[in-house]
């Protein structure tokens, strides 16, 4: 990934280095394992864990794997030079490469999780914190684009933020699915080593023994990860949507903060943009990027191919970096978001009280008119708001079938925005408790 769109945690768990070292870990364990076993020798167990704090050669195993042509037993090569080809006669015993490769990659998933989980923490904090500002905060609520009835700033913060920590159980049940280690040899029969290894590794490294693996782990599993990413990802953009159009001119109701210093164009010195939300929009397509060839990555050749090996070199570290810098940007810009109350006042009487017309067409069914009816009516007056730019209520107060059914008060009653957010609290209390 481009360091534009990296931060420093998530880079660094897809970096060489530690990828070597997890590979190192599950090497030593699993000898440790072999050594209680009584399958290899105490000493050369013991041995393995000299290379314990080793820094090793990143390219010296890429001059290795560049005649060997295989990663690991480039890897092996080099643990080898670094504590004796004697004492290294033993490692890897019984077992085959995505052993080592399909364990390491979920365990990477899994830290990843965590970072993202951590991610999502902070964001639903952000949310939480602005939707309790905002909570009375009245604006109009759109459908289609067009005016529809009053809600609140907060309750756009509150649905953001129940559908954000849907989300975070989401990856959680993503991170449990993804925390399985297989080391179950050659097609993952445990011909030539015995399952006790694989659950030892598996214990000290935090994961499940797969309960049936092949020569791989399944990848319905990394599918389920994947596509949680993608989800996710469609969140983000949901939210940068819904700013990028409360920011634009004719409407401008909250805008992204915008610092001293800052240009938002090379021609126009005037312009503020919403760049921010843009580029959440685009990085959320590549992380949903990532989704599709998870899910073609499930269908294996019989009990193995690598044909999801290269994928997942680049899906991997891809789509987890990219979704934690997305995830930190959105909640910087939540946190720093600049809200304008009365432009949503301004905006709302843009048509002189026409969202107010559901509480007129209600009140007449009440009286006694038909629906059919009262809907004629209350759409004769609201078609003058739109086309003659009159006031609604004075329309209404004007039309002598409205007022054979509704009285001057009852009329006015129905004008009262307070009306439109008198169940804010019950929805509050559904969404964050009684906090």
């Amino acid at each position: 990934m481009i360091p534009r769109y990296s931060r420093p945690e998530m880079v660094a768990l897809w970096d060489p280095a530690t990828k070597f070292r997890i590979w190192f870990e599950i090497e030593a364990h699993a000898c440790d394992a072999q050594a209680d076993l009584g399958v290899i020798p105490r000493a050369n167990a013991e041995a393995v864990w000299k290379a314990r704090d080793v820094e090793f050669d990143v390219a010296r195993i890429d001059e290795i794997e560049a005649v060997t042509k295989h990663d690991v037993i480039a890897f092996l090569t080099h643990l080898a030079e670094i504590i004796g080809a004697d004492e290294a006669r033993f490692v890897h015993q019984g077992m085959t490469s995505s052993d080592v490769l399909d364990t390491t990659f979920n365990i990477q998933l899994v830290r990843a999780a965590d970072i993202l989980l951590a991610d999502m923490d902070a964001l639903l904090a952000a949310l939480k914190a602005r939707a309790m500002e905002h909570k009375m905060t009245v604006r109009i609520g759109r459908s289609h684009g067009i005016h529809a009835e009053p809600v609140t700033m907060g309750l756009t913060f509150a649905r953001f933020y129940a559908e954000m920590d849907r989300n975070r159980n989401r990856l959680e049940k993503a991170r449990y699915e993804i925390a399985t280690g297989a080391i179950s040899g050659a097609v993952g029969t445990f011909a030539n080593i015995d399952p006790a290894v694989e659950e030892h590794v598996c214990a000290k490294l935090g994961l499940r023994p797969e309960p049936i693996s092949t020569q791989v782990i399944p990848r319905d599993r990394h599918a389920m990860f994947f596509a949680t990413l993608g989800v996710i990802a469609s969140s983000i953009e949901n939210i940068a949507i819904e700013i990028r159009h409360m920011q634009r001119t004719e409407v401008l109701e909250a805008e992204e903060f915008f610092s001293k210093g800052q240009k938002g164009s090379s021609a126009m010195p005037h312009k503020r943009n919403p760049v921010l939300s843009e580029n959440l929009t685009g990085l959320a397509r590549m992380v949903r990027a990532a989704v599709v060839p998870a899910l073609e990555n499930v269908a294996l050749w019989h009990e193995r191919d690598i044909s999801h090996s290269s994928v997942e070199r680049m899906i991997g570290p891809d789509a987890t970096i990219t979704l934690d810098f997305a995830l930190a940007r959105l909640t910087g810009l939540i946190e720093k978001l600049v809200i304008y109350p009365d432009t949503m006042i301004a905006n709302m009487n843009k048509f002189r009280g026409l969202v107010h017309s559901q509480r007129v067409l209600l009140a007449l069914t009440q009286a006694g008119v038909s629906r059919e009816d009262s809907y004629r009516l209350v759409q004769r007056n609201a078609m003058k708001v739109w086309e003659e730019g009159r006031d609604f209520r004075e329309e209404l107060l004007a039309d002598p079938e409205v007022t054979a059914a509704l009285s001057v008060a009852e009329i006015e009653d129905k004008f009262d925005l307070a009306y439109h957010t008198k169940h804010v609290d019950t929805i509050f209390r559904r969404v964050f408790g009684d906090s």
